[in-house]
């Protein structure tokens, strides 16, 4: 989808970009949401810190985690949702990129009980299946086992009363995964208020994605 970064100094600036594109698109609070990344292979990877503004996050910020859950190098403490993103790299080797946010729409037609649909191109190319985790307390392991219950096969999931969950090859693909995610949240939730959304029917679906692939 997007070439792949190959330095760790490389992927530090872009989870600093990505977490300031979060903030100022209104997709995150001041200290809330969490980006995390690694080059792909490697047993390590790049997290933001608990508790700082993540609009001005710089790398100097950043911590590094080992897969035991270990901080190898930083000085701040890690995102409290360290678990949950050590869970989804220990099932998802072809995950080297996730960003939690809390997207307004996408998280409130999950509290609707209404699910993300093939509406748009958008949603059948680049977001496929959403499926929605039960509500589990953040920053626990309990979440961490829940969110990897449900990670096999997807691009996004979205947290019962909590956030949505973007996963990437490397950070472009995830940040376009989240956004894309609210886009067609939105307008869904737009077709809904005039009326009833008109899905892209089921035997168009494969070859939009054959289209969009070649």
């Amino acid at each position: 989808m997007v070439e792949e970064l190959f330095s760790e100094e490389e992927i530090k600036e872009e989870i600093c970009r990505v977490m300031r594109m979060l903030y100022h698109r209104g997709l995150i609070s001041a200290i809330g949401g969490n980006v995390s990344a690694r080059i792909p292979g490697f047993k390590e990877f790049w997290i933001t810190p608990s508790g700082i503004f993540k609009g001005e996050l710089s790398v100097d910020d950043l911590v590094k985690v080992d897969l035991e859950g270990n901080v190898v190098e930083g000085f701040q403490k890690p995102s409290v949702e360290t678990p949950m993103h050590l869970a989804i790299y220990k099932k998802r080797l072809d995950v080297n990129a996730i960003v939690h946010a809390h997207n307004p729409v996408a998280t409130g037609l999950a509290l609707a009980g209404i699910s993300i649909q093939p509406i748009t191109v958008e949603a059948v190319v680049t977001l496929r299946k959403v499926p929605v985790v039960p509500f589990v307390y953040p920053g626990t392991e309990d979440l961490a086992k829940a969110v990897s219950d449900h990670v096999a096969g997807v691009r996004a999931l979205i947290l019962q009363n909590h956030g949505v969950v973007g996963l990437g090859f490397n950070l472009v693909e995830a940040e376009t995964i989240v956004e894309t995610l609210e886009e067609v949240a939105l307008t869904q939730w737009v077709a809904y208020h005039f009326g009833k959304p008109s899905l892209i029917p089921e035997k168009d679906r494969e070859l939009v994605e054959k289209l969009y692939r070649t």
